[in-house]
């Protein structure tokens, strides 16, 4: 495993989002979702794509608080711009499990 110092971690924005609205991607190569998350007042709703369809149904996401990656620039993916990483863990199956925060915090909390 490669150490990185605490100053490259810190430059990481991981924060606290509430997933407002997710619908299918039937464009995307890969089976995935169009997630939308509400990441605060100051920094509002950001998109994203989703590659968790093995595990989540969009109807079971709004109102979930996920932990996402803010600062990657933004990427386009087919006709959708992605604006932050959903972050999860893969089980042993291949389905990704979102990562998320145990009791509920305000959305855009930074990980410390």
């Amino acid at each position: 495993m490669k150490e990185i110092t605490w100053d490259a971690f810190a430059e990481v924005e991981l924060r606290v989002g509430t997933i407002v609205r997710a619908e299918p991607f039937p464009e995307a190569r890969k089976p995935a979702l169009k997630v939308w998350a509400d990441f605060g007042p100051e920094i509002g709703v950001r998109k994203s794509s989703a590659q968790i369809t093995a595990a989540y149904a969009p109807e079971t996401l709004p109102g979930r608080q996920i932990l996402a990656v803010l600062n990657f620039p933004p990427r386009q993916i087919g006709p959708f711009r992605s604006e932050f990483l959903l972050t999860g863990f893969a089980r042993e199956d291949g389905a990704v499990i979102l990562a998320v925060p145990d009791l509920p915090v305000p959305n855009g909390a930074r990980l410390i």
